[in-house]
Protein backbone atom coordinates (compact mmCIF):
# COMPACT_ATOMS: atom_id res chain seq x y z
CA UNK A 1 0.00 0.00 0.00
CA UNK A 2 1.87 2.91 -1.18
CA UNK A 3 1.57 6.32 1.21
CA UNK A 4 1.52 10.20 0.32
CA UNK A 5 5.52 10.24 1.26
CA UNK A 6 7.28 7.30 0.17
CA UNK A 7 11.21 7.24 2.74
CA UNK A 8 13.92 4.93 1.75
CA UNK A 9 17.02 4.54 3.01
CA UNK A 10 20.14 2.64 2.21
CA UNK A 11 20.74 1.10 5.31
CA UNK A 12 19.08 -0.08 8.47
CA UNK A 13 21.71 2.59 9.94
CA UNK A 14 20.01 5.28 8.44
CA UNK A 15 16.57 4.75 10.52
CA UNK A 16 17.97 7.06 13.33
CA UNK A 17 18.70 9.68 11.24
CA UNK A 18 15.44 9.64 9.35
CA UNK A 19 13.80 9.51 12.42
CA UNK A 20 13.69 13.21 12.40
CA UNK A 21 11.69 13.43 8.89
CA UNK A 22 9.09 10.97 10.05
CA UNK A 23 8.42 12.98 13.06
CA UNK A 24 8.07 15.74 11.43
CA UNK A 25 5.83 14.25 8.62
CA UNK A 26 3.34 12.56 11.56
CA UNK A 27 2.80 15.90 13.23
CA UNK A 28 1.99 17.31 9.77
CA UNK A 29 -0.80 14.21 9.29
CA UNK A 30 1.13 13.86 6.51
CA UNK A 31 1.38 9.51 5.49
CA UNK A 32 4.43 7.84 4.66
CA UNK A 33 6.19 4.66 4.52
CA UNK A 34 9.72 3.81 5.00
CA UNK A 35 11.80 1.00 3.23
CA UNK A 36 15.05 -0.14 3.24
CA UNK A 37 16.40 -0.24 -0.24
CA UNK A 38 19.58 -0.18 -1.72
CA UNK A 39 20.21 1.40 -5.39
CA UNK A 40 23.29 -1.07 -5.03
CA UNK A 41 22.12 -4.07 -2.91
CA UNK A 42 18.88 -4.50 -3.84
CA UNK A 43 18.47 -2.62 -7.59
CA UNK A 44 14.98 -5.26 -8.49
CA UNK A 45 13.92 -3.76 -4.97
CA UNK A 46 14.06 -0.56 -5.48
CA UNK A 47 12.37 -0.80 -8.99
CA UNK A 48 9.60 -3.33 -7.68
CA UNK A 49 9.00 -0.72 -4.56
CA UNK A 50 9.03 2.48 -7.03
CA UNK A 51 6.39 0.68 -9.22
CA UNK A 52 3.96 -0.41 -6.31
CA UNK A 53 4.71 3.43 -5.19
CA UNK A 54 3.63 4.85 -8.85
CA UNK A 55 0.54 2.83 -9.39
CA UNK A 56 -0.60 4.09 -5.84
CA UNK A 57 -1.46 7.62 -4.06
CA UNK A 58 2.31 8.25 -3.66
CA UNK A 59 3.55 11.61 -4.85
CA UNK A 60 7.22 12.58 -3.21
CA UNK A 61 9.85 10.55 -2.59
CA UNK A 62 12.81 11.21 0.24
CA UNK A 63 15.94 9.24 -0.19
CA UNK A 64 18.67 9.00 2.77
CA UNK A 65 21.94 7.61 1.63
CA UNK A 66 25.96 7.90 2.71
CA UNK A 67 28.72 7.34 1.28
CA UNK A 68 28.46 7.17 -3.06
CA UNK A 69 24.78 7.78 -2.59
CA UNK A 70 23.35 6.80 -5.73
CA UNK A 71 19.64 6.08 -4.08
CA UNK A 72 18.05 9.46 -5.13
CA UNK A 73 19.32 9.28 -8.49
CA UNK A 74 18.12 5.69 -9.14
CA UNK A 75 14.45 6.93 -7.66
CA UNK A 76 14.72 9.88 -9.72
CA UNK A 77 15.66 7.69 -13.36
CA UNK A 78 12.48 5.76 -12.41
CA UNK A 79 10.01 9.01 -11.80
CA UNK A 80 9.09 11.82 -12.62
CA UNK A 81 7.31 12.64 -9.31
CA UNK A 82 9.44 14.75 -6.99
CA UNK A 83 12.80 13.38 -5.04
CA UNK A 84 14.48 14.86 -2.36
CA UNK A 85 17.98 13.56 -1.29
CA UNK A 86 19.40 13.63 2.70
CA UNK A 87 23.05 13.27 2.55
CA UNK A 88 24.00 10.97 5.52
CA UNK A 89 26.78 11.84 7.43
CA UNK A 90 28.75 9.11 7.58
CA UNK A 91 31.91 7.22 6.25
CA UNK A 92 35.51 8.79 6.27
CA UNK A 93 34.14 11.87 4.73
CA UNK A 94 31.09 12.95 7.17
CA UNK A 95 28.74 13.01 4.32
CA UNK A 96 30.98 15.48 2.03
CA UNK A 97 30.77 12.24 -0.66
CA UNK A 98 27.42 12.02 -0.05
CA UNK A 99 26.64 15.29 -0.94
CA UNK A 100 28.33 15.59 -3.77
CA UNK A 101 26.53 12.66 -5.23
CA UNK A 102 22.84 13.75 -4.42
CA UNK A 103 23.62 17.02 -5.67
CA UNK A 104 25.56 16.22 -8.84
CA UNK A 105 22.90 14.55 -11.15
CA UNK A 106 22.54 15.24 -14.68
CA UNK A 107 20.44 17.36 -16.91
CA UNK A 108 16.99 16.29 -16.26
CA UNK A 109 17.00 14.17 -13.58
CA UNK A 110 16.56 16.74 -11.05
CA UNK A 111 16.91 15.79 -7.30
CA UNK A 112 15.91 18.17 -4.44
CA UNK A 113 19.25 17.76 -2.05
CA UNK A 114 19.16 19.48 1.49
CA UNK A 115 21.61 19.59 3.81
CA UNK A 116 24.02 16.22 5.04
CA UNK A 117 22.47 15.19 8.44
CA UNK A 118 20.13 15.99 11.02
CA UNK A 119 18.98 19.19 9.46
CA UNK A 120 18.71 17.55 6.16
CA UNK A 121 16.74 15.58 7.71
CA UNK A 122 13.96 17.75 9.06
CA UNK A 123 14.23 20.52 6.09
CA UNK A 124 13.15 17.02 3.45
CA UNK A 125 10.02 16.70 6.07
CA UNK A 126 9.26 20.40 5.77
CA UNK A 127 9.71 20.31 1.70
CA UNK A 128 7.53 17.75 1.24
CA UNK A 129 5.18 19.33 2.76
CA UNK A 130 5.99 22.67 1.00
CA UNK A 131 5.40 20.90 -2.34
CA UNK A 132 2.48 19.15 -0.81
CA UNK A 133 0.73 22.10 0.52
CA UNK A 134 0.45 23.65 -3.08
CA UNK A 135 -2.73 21.67 -2.93
CA UNK A 136 -3.43 21.36 0.46
CA UNK A 137 -4.69 24.64 1.81
CA UNK A 138 -5.01 23.54 5.75
CA UNK A 139 -1.04 21.88 5.57
CA UNK A 140 -0.04 25.65 4.08
CA UNK A 141 -2.12 26.79 7.35
CA UNK A 142 -0.28 24.43 9.17
CA UNK A 143 3.84 25.29 8.02
CA UNK A 144 2.88 28.91 8.37
CA UNK A 145 1.34 28.52 11.79
CA UNK A 146 5.06 26.76 12.59
CA UNK A 147 6.84 29.67 10.67
CA UNK A 148 5.25 32.14 12.96
CA UNK A 149 6.07 30.06 16.12
CA UNK A 150 9.26 29.89 15.40
CA UNK A 151 9.43 33.61 14.76
CA UNK A 152 7.73 34.24 18.40
CA UNK A 153 10.03 31.75 20.34
CA UNK A 154 13.06 34.03 18.65
CA UNK A 155 11.57 37.39 19.86
CA UNK A 156 10.54 35.76 23.36
CA UNK A 157 14.48 34.72 24.01
CA UNK A 158 15.48 38.35 22.43
CA UNK A 159 13.38 40.08 25.01
CA UNK A 160 15.31 37.53 27.55
CA UNK A 161 18.71 38.85 26.69
CA UNK A 162 17.55 42.53 27.05
CA UNK A 163 16.94 42.08 30.71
Amino acid sequence: MSKTVSIVIGSDSDLELSKKCTDILASLSIDFSIKILSAHRTPDLLSEHVNECEAGETKIYIAFAGLAAHLAGALASKTIKPVIGVPVDAGPLNGMDALLSTVQMPKGMPVATVAIGSSGSANAAYLAAQILSLNTEGLSKKLKKIREDNKQAIKEKNLKLEQ
